[in-house]
């Protein structure tokens, strides 16, 4: 079959065009905007799960509140790749193990968070990567300059 160079031209476009559209959809994730990016706290818990999966890791813990409340934290990191490229290992964070992080919380009030550093019982620091951006505060809870 003989196609004029007008049709494999058009063919060709359309072609280019939903390979250009499927790369952007499959690039695209989810944002942040559940997520209280201005506000960062600091707090230390009881790690009860670590969860090293894609798309993402997750972070489970039991902390104190300054009621003297339990809350049960469901933590977003970012994925296993970003995560090793800085440092972290998947066996580095266990059930028990105290932690202590610095997260942007759910704009909802609910305890859930993404995660911005983390410190580890032997005083480790481990950010999470650069698409959810640094820390501002420090593990104390004080502004950073």
């Amino acid at each position: 079959m003989i196609r004029s160079k007008s049709t494999r031209a058009a063919c060709a476009v359309t072609f280019a065009a939903l390979a250009l559209g499927a790369g952007v959809t499959a690039s695209a994730h989810h944002s942040f905007a559940p997520y209280e990016e201005e506000r960062q706290i600091a707090f230390t818990g009881t790690v009860t799960d670590f969860q090293w999966t894609n798309p993402h890791v997750y972070i489970e813990i039991d902390a104190v509140d300054e009621n003297g409340e339990t809350r049960h934290w469901l933590i977003e990191c970012a994925n296993p790749g970003i995560l090793n490229r800085v440092g972290w290992k998947w066996n580095m964070i266990e059930e028990g193990d105290e932690i202590t992080v610095i997260v942007s919380p759910l704009r909802n009030g609910e305890p859930g968070a993404l995660l911005k550093a983390v410190r580890l019982a032997d005083g480790s620091e481990f950010d999470n990567g650069g698409p959810a951006g640094p820390a501002r505060i420090a593990f104390d809870g004080t502004a950073l300059e």
